[in-house]
């Protein structure tokens, strides 16, 4: 019989869980011009995209993001959501830095005032996210209580999964965001400087995330990174689909990529399922 003063687990600080559903909102709202109008990334998003295929990309990474953060806002125990934070929070940084190296390309000078406002609220955004979402993983990690057992662990299918990602995308991502133009060549399409930078990020984010679900190792843990996943798949799918044009259809690389996209399909697949029979 458990103890009358045994410690409930440790549960999401409120704050926390607010910052989460703040940062699905601004993500979801990032991703608007990048996926649905895509080839207008002049006039309504912070630089100018030239490939539409990459704006579509970081447009359906920023929707899946939407729901890797809201999945975790909903979520009132700390271990059941903490899958989103540390991946976000490295996102946010490193788009931080990625910006401040490339401010010559962003639209400060254009001359539709929406455009300068977009760019401006991108740079506000990113500047203060790191440093408040900062503050409240601290004040998360230091909240008393322990974490819930481990009931569900993952399937053996679901790891392998996970720690591919995890040892593909953060070697590959971290080659884009310090040597874009080089590793550029690995990519399925045409990358810029600052587009190679902007996909790397998202590349680390998506290997720490799929390390930290290796860490978590329970279905019930995993449940923001499972519908983030399932989301990601379908989208960059769509993505690829809609400008067929930009890829060399016969190219090794490209069906490595399209693999890695069913991979994160069936993360979110094999994560339902697995959540649904136990």
């Amino acid at each position: 019989m458990e103890s009358a003063n045994a410690v409930p687990p440790r549960a999401s600080t409120q704050s926390m869980r607010l910052m989460l559903y703040i940062a699905g909102v601004l993500v979801f709202l990032i991703g608007i011009p990048l996926f649905l109008l895509t080839e207008q990334t002049q006039s309504y998003f912070a630089w100018t995209i030239s490939s539409h295929l990459t704006a579509a990309f970081l447009g359906a990474s920023y929707w899946s993001s939407c729901v890797l953060e809201i999945v975790a806002a909903r979520q009132r125990l700390w271990a059941s959501a903490r899958v989103a934070v540390p991946a976000v929070l490295l996102f946010t940084a490193l788009t931080l830095v990625i910006s401040l190296l490339h401010l010559d390309k962003f639209h400060f000078d254009s001359p539709a005032w929406h455009t300068r406002a977009g760019t401006w609220a991108w740079m506000v955004v990113y500047a203060l996210v790191p440093l408040v979402l900062s503050y409240l993983l601290i004040a998360q990690w230091v909240r008393p209580g322990p974490d819930p057992a481990r009931r569900a662990r993952l399937s053996m299918g679901i790891l392998l999964i996970l720690g591919s990602q995890a040892v593909l995308f953060i070697p590959l991502g971290i080659g884009l965001l310090v040597a874009p133009t080089t590793v550029a060549g690995l990519w399925p399409w045409a990358l810029t400087p600052l587009t190679g930078r902007a996909i790397g990020a998202w590349l680390v984010g998506i290997g720490v995330a799929a390390a930290h679900g290796v860490y978590e190792n329970d279905v019930k843990r995993i449940r923001p990174l499972s519908w983030s996943s399932f989301v990601m798949g379908l989208l960059h799918l769509v993505a690829l689909a809609r400008y067929p044009g930009e890829v060399v259809w016969t190219e090794m690389k490209l069906w490595l990529y399209v693999g890695f996209l069913l991979s994160m399909v069936a993360v979110g697949l094999m994560g339902f399922r697995q959540s649904r029979t136990r």
